[in-house]
């Protein structure tokens, strides 16, 4: 048997327009200028909206990356009309289904509904096909209104939805700062978001629920308490919501980075025998929502951060068919290694490849970090992917296999747009894997190079980078018979 597989993959967005103000940017923003909610608000995309976006249809299956090259831009403006809320490896949820999957995730009564939210939603999670009776049994008969407005007058966060008074979620502790509503909204909606990833991934799988063994999760959150800030197992909550009872897991850490290194440590544990089957999730971060809000309204355009991303792979040992990562191909940015962006892309792709005997041109596709250029440029944070790949071409240039002036060449073949929300971990590299997976599977590619980066400086602990890779490729025993 070969190297482990990548056997299914999904991917889900929640629009939740109005949870971007409880974004860590514009909760910061607001008490400086009360003026700037009521900007905010009018700002805010309606589900269509969301649901037409031409990056969002991508990011769940319905259109090849490569097809933004060819729509003109902004994309914003130029929707597709009465695009599908379902796609070829997942869904995009409304912001209501949104707060019933949260009030599901709630194990501790956190979450208030009002009687008419909570009647309302369990009409709207009753027609929902992942719904089950347990789900809509926890969402309870809801409270009165009166009582939800004097928890909210007491310090709860309120829920609204398309300018309705949904609920509330209340603190966890009366002395825990860890506790508080809004961080445990945060940490729910990763949860939740988590929880909607796995069950679509179980839905695109031939594996019975207790097949599966170990549970990653790759979120950049930090569930804890005052003891454990960060110390919290979100893997096993989700997995314990999704009813992988023969499951365990843990999360792994890493900022941007952690779906490589989550992806890696999956790989291992099967390729070792330990086990069979690993998935790997990331659920939603709602503290980016609103992140680059001040670039968006300058310039007049809708808050694009207005979704929470979720993605879900299943890992599983060789098969003989499905598309293998090879782990003798892993790339690692080490402690001793400078953090300039050449050595860091020396690192993750150049000294791979010459490890197991390639060139830059013997991979299909790269996959980088896939942030939504139309989220970025406007606020000043450059066409992220563009500059990946003309730092991964430059060491063609270097090695003598293309010219300078074909760089923007190498970007359309071997590069694609960014699609991806600004998420963190979501938008680092694995975004592109359903397409990989499925492209190797037909045949169109042999190998997709995946590599996602990390910038540990943000927690004030140390000034070094962070960085890992690895190839995805068409499985041996298939590519033998052919």
């Amino acid at each position: 048997m070969g190297y482990p597989v990548v056997r299914g993959v999904a991917y889900v967005l929640a629009h939740v327009p109005d949870l971007v103000r409880y974004g860590s940017k514009p909760e910061r923003e607001i008490p400086k200028n009360p003026d700037l909610l009521s900007e905010i608000q009018d700002h805010l995309r309606d589900f269509s909206e969301a649901r037409n976006y031409p990056p969002h249809q991508v990011f769940i299956g319905n259109m090849k990356p490569e097809e933004l090259w060819e729509r003109e831009q902004p994309w914003y403006e130029n929707l597709i009309s009465g695009a599908p809320r379902f796609g070829e490896w997942g869904e995009i949820y409304t912001e209501k289904e949104f707060y019933g999957w949260l009030k599901v995730a709630d194990e501790f009564d956190l979450i208030y509904l009002t009687e008419e939210a909570a009647e309302e939603i369990e009409t709207i999670l009753s027609e929902h096909h992942l719904a089950r009776p347990e789900h809509l049994e926890k969402l309870g008969d809801g409270v009165s209104r009166e009582r939800v407005k004097e928890l909210i007058s007491g310090g709860a966060l309120a829920l609204e939805a398309e300018g309705e008074l949904m609920g509330c979620i209340v603190d966890g502790h009366d002395e825990d700062e860890n506790l508080t509503a809004d961080i445990l909204l945060e940490n729910l909606s990763t949860k939740a978001s988590g929880f909607l990833a796995v069950e679509k991934l179980m839905e695109n799988i031939d594996l019975e629920r207790e097949d599966i063994a170990f549970v990653i999760n790759s979120g950049e959150e930090g569930v804890g308490d005052r003891y454990q800030r960060g110390a919290g197992n979100l893997a096993k909550a989700i997995a314990e919501m999704n009813g992988l009872s023969s499951s365990t897991g843990a999360d792994v850490k890493a900022f941007c980075c952690a779906p490589m290194h989550a992806s890696i440590v999956a790989g291992s544990l099967i390729e070792s025998g330990v086990f069979d089957n690993v998935i790997l999730v990331g659920g939603g971060s709602l503290a980016k929502l609103g992140m680059k809000m001040q670039g968006h309204l300058s310039k007049d355009m809708p808050i694009m951060e207005d979704v929470l991303a979720g993605n879900a792979f299943l890992f599983s040992k060789d098969d003989e068919v499905n598309p293998q990562i090879r782990l003798d191909t892993i790339g690692k940015h080490d402690v001793a290694m400078a953090s300039s962006q050449q050595a860091i892309y020396s690192a993750l792709v150049d000294k791979p490849l010459q490890k197991v005997g390639l060139t830059i041109f013997d991979v299909d596709k790269y996959s980088s970090e896939l942030h939504n250029p139309e989220i970025t440029v406007p606020a000043g944070s450059g066409n992220v992917p563009h500059n990946n790949y003309r730092m991964i071409g430059s060491f063609a240039v270097k090695h003598g296999l293309m010219e300078a002036d074909e760089l923007d060449e190498f970007e359309k073949e071997y590069g694609m747009p960014g699609f991806s929300p600004t998420q963190g971990h979501i938008p680092s590299a694995l975004p592109f894997l359903g397409f990989a997976r499925d492209r190797i599977l037909k045949g169109e590619m042999k190998r997709t190079f995946f590599l996602g980066k990390g910038s540990l400086f943000l927690a004030k602990m140390s000034n070094i980078s962070d960085g890992m890779s690895f190839i995805l490729e068409a499985n041996s025993a298939s590519s033998s018979q052919d």
